[in-house]
């Protein structure tokens, strides 16, 4: 049953970079087999990010489609979950404030925990909204995935932003109140403050998520005496889809259920993972773009529907939760939008994609123009100086 004070979803936005590597030509490039990215890790292509965008610019795009619905003067919380920020003291979505024109009035912080922090930002926005129903929350995930030129990783790297407009009576997705989550002090993943890649014990960081999905589902259900079966469908976070879909075999076995086909699991999720497939791991939106995925490439009526989510972050954290699909839904998504983004980006070359990767910015206050050029959104990082990162806004 849907709770009577509905929290939640009340609009989306989703922004992915112009360019892509297709796994192809990593493969070719590297001497492996290209079913080890294919079948292996379910992962067709991953998102590059140019030098003039970051997860500022990313989050500024995906908020500007999420507010098109929005009073932005309603906006009285912005929320910035990122694993890629900017600076070490600033919170990156200081300058998303400005460049989405939000109102002063508006309290903004960012928040880490590897890729949970966004789910960390929704639960704790829920009851500020029901203290608030006039109110809405701004929550954008936004993160750049890398793990180096040459390494196990590399494969699994990718980048974009979704933005969650928050609010009481959503349109999109109702939140319910149960929760099962799990904390443990691991190091499976992590980034010290010295390197721009990632460290990660893959094996040992697939363990813990599959082990989590039990741990969580198995709070989750007892808190809310719900099933597997009062579940439409599942949502995940996805570092790469294989790992999805030996999750989502692992919560059909753990309920008893037997083992499902290849028919059936792209049934039950295939269309959750196909914005991951083509954009790759963009960490603290993953989940979320597994959301966008499911409600905008389903052949499904959702209206009404429950949605399990599973969210994990390394380190680590993991939450299992629910909610209700709303009426008007459909009205509240661009599928032919994202259709055109996705499919208008352009192919990199090996040789194109690894500049990319190696383009560096000034660390020591030096002054940088950087290259307008590239093809990216509305919002772009135009130059460095002084130690600043200064922003802009193309014209509409």
């Amino acid at each position: 049953m849907e709770t009577k004070t509905k929290v939640g979803i009340d609009a989306i936005g989703f922004y992915a970079p112009h360019y892509y590597l297709d796994l192809k030509n990593l493969a070719e490039a590297r001497g492996v087999d290209v079913n080890k990215f294919h079948i292996g890790l379910g992962q067709e292509k991953m998102a590059v990010v140019p030098p003039d965008e970051d997860v500022v610019t990313m989050a500024a795009d995906a908020g500007e489609k999420a507010l098109r619905y929005v009073e932005k003067e309603d906006i009285h919380l912005l929320l910035f979950a990122t694993e890629s920020a900017v600076d070490q003291s600033k919170a990156s979505g200081i300058f998303v404030h400005r460049l989405l024109n939000l109102p002063s009035r508006c309290r903004v912080v960012e928040l880490k925990q590897a890729c949970y922090s966004a789910t960390a930002g929704l639960q704790m926005a829920l009851p500020l909204l029901r203290e608030n129903p006039n109110k809405k929350i701004l929550l954008i995930a936004s993160d750049v995935a890398r793990y180096g030129l040459n390494t196990s990783g590399e494969s699994s790297q990718g980048g974009g932003a979704v933005a969650l407009v928050l609010s009481h009576n959503p349109r999109i997705l109702a939140i319910e109140p149960e929760s099962g989550f799990h904390t443990e002090d691991v190091m499976d993943f992590w980034r010290p403050n010295y390197r721009e890649e990632a460290i990660v014990d893959g094996k040992y960081s697939c363990e813990l998520y599959l082990k989590l999905v039990q741990k969580t589902w198995e709070q989750y259900s007892a808190l809310s005496a719900r099933t597997y079966f009062d579940h439409a469908h599942f949502c995940y976070h996805v570092p790469v889809p294989k790992l999805v879909e030996k999750a989502h075999q692992c919560l059909v076995k753990m309920n008893g259920l037997p083992k499902l086909t290849r028919a059936e699991l792209d049934t039950q999720i295939g269309p959750s993972l196909q914005y991951g497939r083509i954009v790759g791991n963009c960490y603290t939106a993953a989940l979320y773009l597994s959301l966008l995925s499911l409600l905008e490439n389903t052949d499904s009526d959702l209206r009404h529907k429950r949605i399990g989510f599973y969210s994990y972050g390394s380190g680590c954290v993991a939450e299992f939760f629910s909610g209700i699909v709303q009426e008007d839904y459909q009205k509240m998504l661009d599928k032919s939008g994202h259709a055109i983004m996705l499919e208008s980006r352009q192919g990199l070359s090996i040789e194109e994609y690894e500049a990319f990767y190696r383009f560096a910015y000034p660390v020591n206050g030096e002054a940088l123009v950087i290259s307008s050029n590239y093809h990216n959104g509305r919002y772009r990082l135009a130059e460095m100086d002084a130690h600043k990162r200064i922003y802009k806004a193309l014209p509409e």
